[in-house]
């Protein structure tokens, strides 16, 4: 969604990397921390079982347990919302559509 993408500007003004994870989340540059994370949320999006292996990568990278269920949390909820908003056909308002 081309909004999150805007958030995400907003926070790290980083536009090549906002690139490289549109473009492959998993062989984008990032810390340790960040690659646990954004291998924890693609593994919970595509096959939420395997999404267990990956706590332990993040304890390994750092992350505490708060921001590891902080991590998981939002990831589902994304997914949630997501879900919800593709089944019952929610246009997205002209400002988020894909180009």
């Amino acid at each position: 969604m081309r909004h999150h993408g805007k958030v995400f500007l907003a926070l790290t003004k980083d536009d090549d990397l906002l690139s490289d994870l549109r473009r492959d989340p998993l062989a984008a540059a990032l810390d340790p921390r960040q690659r646990a994370l954004v291998e924890m949320a693609v593994h919970l999006t595509r096959s939420p079982a395997a999404a267990e292996d990956d706590i332990a990568r993040m304890r390994q990278a750092g992350l505490s347990d708060e921001a590891i269920h902080d991590g998981i949390a939002i990831a589902a909820y994304f997914n949630f919302v997501n879900r919800i908003a593709l089944g019952l056909g929610v246009e997205l308002e002209a400002e988020y559509k894909k180009d």
